[in-house]
């Protein structure tokens, strides 16, 4: 079942869509009244019947309300080293589709991509489209925010003030350290993912991230390029809250 995201909340037991959503759900699919959607707003998804089309916008019925949590029980921001190319794009996609809350581009000493400030907004713009698409193929409540570029300074600030922050990094434990990173996740805690770019964390870098308390963690024996880091690392979070934390 297709899923679409409100923009406003519902009156009288119905939602109303229009732009881009009506477009899609008339034009492209050739929706018709009576089609059942899932209309997600605020963090909750209800199942709805289309009923009233207009040439700017479709009436969505709620028949059933808050049907479908598809969320996680915890917040993971996923602060990623900027790469290079579309893989930025790459893993903003199948971060959504793991469950991931927020996804903050970070500017590293080793990155190889310098945005420059007045790109920096389309390319932010772009990739909040992908999130929002990656969000309603995966049928997720919420729509992960991507924010503007930080810097590694501003970066930190942020996570200093998270419940925990992991760091895939050498460590000398394995995948005990992970395995014992994983197991202090507990429902209702915000957690920060730390990825590096191409190139890698500069020492300092590290030296500043275990000053604010990272727990370092391993995501294997092999050697994981950027993108494929960002997603195991999530993908491990995921694994953990859904096994442990199902309702």
């Amino acid at each position: 079942m297709l899923n679409f995201f409100a923009k406003k909340s519902p009156v009288d037991g119905k939602y109303i869509i229009s732009g881009s959503d009506y477009n899609h759900i008339k034009n492209v699919l050739r929706m018709s009244s009576g089609d059942e959607i899932l209309v997600s707003f605020e963090g909750k998804s209800s199942l709805c019947v289309l009923d009233g089309f207009s040439d700017e916008n479709v009436c969505a019925v709620i028949t059933e309300e808050d049907c479908n949590n598809t969320e996680l029980p915890v917040k993971i921001i996923l602060f990623q080293g900027l790469p290079k190319a579309d893989k930025m794009e790459l893993i903003i996609q199948k971060c959504t589709e793991l469950g991931i809350s927020e996804i903050i581009p970070t500017e590293m000493s080793r990155c190889v991509v310098k945005l420059e400030e007045k790109k920096k907004k389309s390319k932010t713009e772009r990739w909040q489209a992908i999130a929002e698409s990656a969000a309603k193929q995966s049928k997720r409540n919420v729509i992960p925010h991507v924010s503007t570029p930080l810097s590694f300074g501003e970066a930190l600030n942020m996570i200093s003030e998270l419940d925990l922050f992991l760091v895939p990094y050498e460590n000398e434990m394995g995948m005990k350290a992970t395995s014992e990173a994983l197991s202090l996740i507990k429902p209702g805690m915000k957690i920060g993912i730390l990825i590096g770019p191409e190139g890698g964390f500069d020492d300092k870098e590290i030296e500043k991230a275990r000053t604010i308390g990272c727990r370092s963690v391993s995501l294997g024996k092999r050697i994981l390029r950027t993108e494929t880091a960002a997603i195991t690392a999530a993908a491990m979070c995921m694994l953990y809250c859904e096994t442990n934390f199902e309702e």
